[in-house]
């Protein structure tokens, strides 16, 4: 594997003064490794923009520092939350005769029949895979054709990758899948659109009116005033009117009550006086 130079210089700023670095067109450093100390550093953002995008986090970075190099690993950067600008820099520092472990990107390449049949999607579990390598023997990505995919359940499993085994060694399970043919449409989602579908009909069902029965007849104008009075049915205006005709009027009739009759009053007798 190639290594891409990138020149540094030993930093003298430190804490919360590296803020005079980052205006001045630097990024805060430090390296670090096994049995190795720690030197804190600074690197021209420009540069490191241009090795950063050629490296990634798997090639490796020849960091001269004052003219001593050091073969190294961008291990992690911090990066500001809203500009995603590049705040620090962790350079690992590696021994070229000894393994490293470190995720490596997976790259799909091309396109499964399956898709291209319109029968299946590309699921794809994992993007990136740990694996066990000489620094010099880490790849910069590892590569899976899909394009033999062809049924639905079809899939590609971390044992099936196509990797040189004697240099590489994977830390992930071998029965892990990196990529499958899925159903369009799963299960969960047949299920899902026929709950929908049951609760349109039945909310359909209790907006119709029930069989036989007539829609209900909206109020004439200004029926539906409170207190207002319900007009007569069709006819039943003419039965009330011969109604009233044929009864008899008793209105503005009094009934006489009879008085009793008044009982005759006879004198009383007055006794006779004795002589």
């Amino acid at each position: 594997m190639q290594q891409i130079p990138l020149a540094a210089e030993k930093r003298t700023i430190l804490g919360r003064k590296v803020k005079t670095l980052r205006r001045g067109g630097l990024i805060p450093a430090h390296v670090f490794g096994h049995k190795v100390p720690t030197i804190h550093v600074q690197v021209k953002k420009s540069d490191f923009t241009k090795v950063f995008e050629e490296a990634g986090e798997t090639g490796i970075v020849d960091l001269a520092v004052d003219g001593q190099k050091h073969p190294t690993l961008i291990r992690s950067i911090q990066v500001h939350p809203v500009t995603d600008e590049p705040l620090h820099i962790d350079f690992y520092q590696v021994n070229l005769q000894e393994k490293v472990k470190v995720n490596v990107p997976i790259e799909i390449v091309g396109k499964p029949s399956a898709v291209e049949k319109k029968i299946g999607l590309l699921l794809t579990p994992l993007n990136e895979i740990e694996i066990e390598a000489l620094p010099t023997d880490i790849p910069e990505s590892i590569q899976v054709d899909v394009s033999k995919l062809e049924n639905v359940g079809d899939e590609i499993k971390v044992k099936d990758l196509n990797i040189d085994r004697t240099k590489i060694e994977v830390q992930a399970d071998q029965e892990l899948v990196v990529a499958q043919i899925g159903e369009l449409v799963t299960k969960e989602m047949e299920a899902v659109e026929a709950e929908i579908e049951a609760e349109q009909a039945e909310a359909a069902a209790a907006e119709a009116p029930a069989e036989g029965e007539a829609p209900a007849e909206a109020p004439a104008e200004g029926a539906g005033a409170e207190g207002a009075e319900v007009a007569p049915a069709e006819g039943e205006e003419a039965k009330a009117e011969s109604a009233a005709k044929t009864e008899p009027r008793s209105e503005g009739r009094k009934e006489k009550k009879e008085e009793p009759a008044k009982r005759e009053e006879k004198p009383q007798e007055q006794p006779k006086k004795e002589k």
